[in-house]
């Protein structure tokens, strides 16, 4: 099949020297180039954002157990005790 295409003018200065090198005609490398990219097994694609399905928070999981210890340890950031060794 016959097609048309816009190669800007360095990319096809490039791919006329190479395929001169390999002593083929442009037509070639550029089927070639082609092939390449189409049989890759794991095209580069960009990440598609993943959207995260919505479920029950944290709280909501735990709402049951929430305020049922008592006299458990006093706020560790205003406990002096807990607060001796910081910094050392």
């Amino acid at each position: 099949m016959r097609t048309t295409v816009d190669i800007p003018d360095e990319l096809f200065r490039l791919a006329k020297s190479e395929a001169a090198l390999r002593g083929r005609k442009l037509k070639d490398l550029v089927e070639e180039g082609l092939r390449l990219v189409l049989e890759k097994e794991h095209p580069e694609q960009p990440a598609k954002p993943r959207r995260r399905k919505r479920g029950p928070s944290a709280h909501d999981l735990l709402k049951d157990w929430c305020g049922i210890f008592d006299g458990g340890p006093e706020d560790l950031s205003t406990n002096k005790k807990y607060l001796e060794d910081l910094g050392r």
